[in-house]
């Protein structure tokens, strides 16, 4: 039975296997993995052997020139007889221990051979000398070959023997005898304690090399799971977007250079936070696992890849030969995930199941191709499907007019929103239930284009940050916001939301600082707003920002928390002023279930003591609620509504007569 190396590394891999099984495999893989090597060494050894065993033919000359010729006759006879076995024994495929054992017996033979004749000599004297010449014979034995120890132990014996019986028939002397024995006798023993460390010590380079072997596998079995996991998903088993992004890159290459065309598309779930507000997270998330397992057996016939973009958000990429493939696939997306009849009772368009909107996008020749504009033509597409009603698909059409405002466009108004004054800040009120009044604003900016219409900021935020324009936008609002609000003292503080970009771009604490000491506000009537939901890495760029903006009296506070991936971990890793709890939970609260829910979030926050603000308050039920559970802060609608800086300044609180509260006017 041969054996393998993948054979024995899942022996010592798994943990069951008997030990005694493992070392018969390593012990015979031992053997397999040297065949190879121990008949090259048999061949090259035996052939450079025979000519040095025939060139001794000229000591023979020297020494007992009177039975030479015999002496001489004896070597060709054994040396040509071994070589012609051996080649023959090749040529047959014998196993190698069999090539061991024909080398061994000439290596004998060969001594014996030589030996018989010497012996009858007249020159005595010459030959007891020149019987030392058997001591090669044992060398060549232990060191010279590679045979394995029982062998070159047997090898070695036999010339020992041998020896020592042609030393009482030949020389009588006791003296000489006890010499020349000893000398055997050493070199018997010496050469054979070396061959079996050799021996050994092959077999211990084998088994470190195994066990190299072994931890390479693990190394890279280890380093295998660890990229599936980072390719991974972790909710849907789906790919995530860092696998999604390489997978593009390799498609847009393709496309390239090969003129392989292929199709994005962009899936979103319809009023998926309706669904997970109303039936919980934890239904949401069965929800997703449920639609990312049918979209991708749906996509298996088109040999399409799935893979979740962010949210409840999926993608798909998937080669196309015609305009009509990306409508089937796109439509298959669609129809697949109706057809699961998944009950969404929060919906108000007629619709009660779960459903979702399709944007594709194409690759088609363009005179400055990239690989965003792609992704941008397919968001484009899915904000249209899901303006025209959702559970629609929508294909991106390069002539259709409503597709004038693309990316392009979008991100050139950007560069210049500053210098024509197309962007500007709303403030939304922040109260204090404390002291009922309102002591906060925070900063919301507002883009229009040149015929004054508005652009969502879903939208323009994500171009901004795209294309790095919203370095030069955050530092506007930071300025606007200081110079506008903040050095009237309408209110104590004011949040900014604040990009990734931003906090990973070096320079952004000076920044701020030097906008702070020019204007003459105090860092501490600032405040930052991180957004729970974004992806970023908190690497050491970041925290290293965050904690230069915290020493210059910043408050940071983390937005919508309960909505992202990463709250409980940035709890842990930032020290935030402020936790503002996204509105998701307050709306829920009038049900027990959501009331029990928003208190035990309120009630984790309390514990890390961070001060608590509540998002997304639109009536006075709501606003006693949360009088109720001791909330610092408020902000929503009901309390105000965003308005430029100019009605922000001017607006007077008023008392509600229902509740005796103060509402701004």
């Amino acid at each position: 039975m041969k054996h393998t190396l993948a054979d024995v590394v899942e022996l010592d891999l798994h943990a069951g296997a008997p030990r005694k099984q493992s070392s018969d495999a390593l012990r015979s893989l031992f053997f397999e993995e040297a065949d190879a090597k121990r008949r090259k060494s048999i061949r090259q050894g035996l052939w450079v052997a025979v000519p040095v065993y025939l060139l001794f033919s000229v000591t023979d000359i020297l020494l007992v020139p009177d039975v030479a010729p015999h002496t001489m006759f004896a070597r060709f006879v054994i040396g040509i007889a071994a070589l012609l076995t051996l080649e023959m024994q090749i040529r047959a495929h014998v196993k190698t221990n069999h090539l061991d054992l024909a080398c061994a017996t000439a290596l004998v033979g060969g001594y014996i051979a030589w030996l018989m004749p010497a012996m009858m000599t007249s020159h005595v004297t010459n030959m007891s000398y020149y019987m030392v010449f058997g001591a090669i014979f044992m060398m060549g034995a232990n060191l010279f070959f590679t045979f394995n120890f029982a062998l070159s132990l047997l090898a070695s014996s036999l010339v020992l023997v041998t020896y020592f019986a042609a030393l009482s028939y030949f020389h009588e002397d006791i003296y000489y005898q006890i010499a020349f024995g000893t000398f055997y006798i050493s070199c018997f023993i010496f050469t054979s304690y070396v061959n079996l460390r050799l021996n050994r010590e092959r077999y211990h380079v084998f088994l470190n090399a195994v066990e190299a072997k072994i931890q390479q596998r693990q190394a890279e079995d280890r380093g295998e799971a660890l990229l599936r996991l980072s390719n991974t998903d972790p909710l849907t088993g789906l790919e995530n977007r860092r696998a999604i992004d390489s997978r593009l890159r390799q498609l847009w290459n393709g496309w390239l250079t090969a003129e392989r065309n292929f199709a994005v598309f962009l899936i979103d779930v319809d009023f998926f936070k309706k669904y997970n507000d109303y039936y919980g997270h934890q239904e949401g998330d069965r929800c997703l696992i449920q639609v990312a397992q049918t979209l991708q057996t749906s996509m298996s016939r088109f040999d399409a890849v799935i893979g979740r973009y962010g949210g409840e958000e999926f993608i798909a990429l998937a080669r196309f030969r015609s305009a009509k493939d990306i409508e089937d696939i796109a439509e298959t997306l669609r129809r697949t995930v109706e057809a699961l009849c998944l009950t969404h009772e929060r919906r108000r368009d007629g619709t009660s199941i779960i459903t979702v909107s399709v944007g594709a996008s194409f690759t088609r020749p363009q005179p400055d191709p990239k690989l965003e504009r792609i992704i941008n033509e397919a968001d484009r597409a899915l904000y249209l499907a899901k303006a025209n009603g959702r559970n629609t698909v929508k294909l991106f059409d390069p002539n259709d007019p409503h597709h004038s405002d693309d990316t392009e466009n979008v991100a050139a108004l950007l560069n210049i929103a500053i210098q024509q004054n197309l962007v500007s800040l709303v403030y939304q009120p922040i109260k204090n239930l404390k002291t009922d009044q309102v002591e906060g604003a925070e900063a919301l900016m507002r883009l229009r284009l040149l015929d004054g219409t508005l652009v969502p900021p879903s939208i323009f935020i994500p171009i901004a940050e795209r294309t790095g324009v919203i370095m030069d936008l955050g530092l506007w609002a930071i300025r606007t916001v200081c110079q506008e609000v903040l050095s009237c003292d309408k209110v104590t503080i004011v949040s900014v939301n604040v990009s990734p970009i931003q906090l990973k771009s070096p320079g952004f604490a000076t920044s701020v600082a030097a906008i702070l000491g020019e204007v003459g506000v105090a860092g501490g009537r600032l405040a930052f707003e991180i957004t729970e939901g974004l992806e970023m890495d908190m690497n050491s760029d970041v925290l290293h920002c965050i904690s230069d903006l915290k020493t210059l009296g910043i408050k940071i506070w983390l937005d919508d928390f309960g909505t992202g991936f990463a709250g409980l971990s940035w709890l842990r890793l930032i020290d935030f002023d402020t936790v503002k709890i996204d509105k998701s939970f307050l709306h829920d609260g009038h049900t027990p279930r959501g009331k029990v829910m928003l208190s035990d979030i309120i009630g984790l926050i309390r514990n890390r003591g961070h001060k608590i603000l509540v998002e997304g308050v639109e009536t006075a039920e709501q606003l006693e609620l949360l009088k109720e559970l001791h909330i610092d802060q408020v902000q929503g609608y009901y309390v105000g509504r965003p308005a430029p800086v100019e009605k922000f300044r001017n607006e007077k609180p008023t008392y509600l007569p229902r509740t005796g509260l103060m509402r701004p006017a």
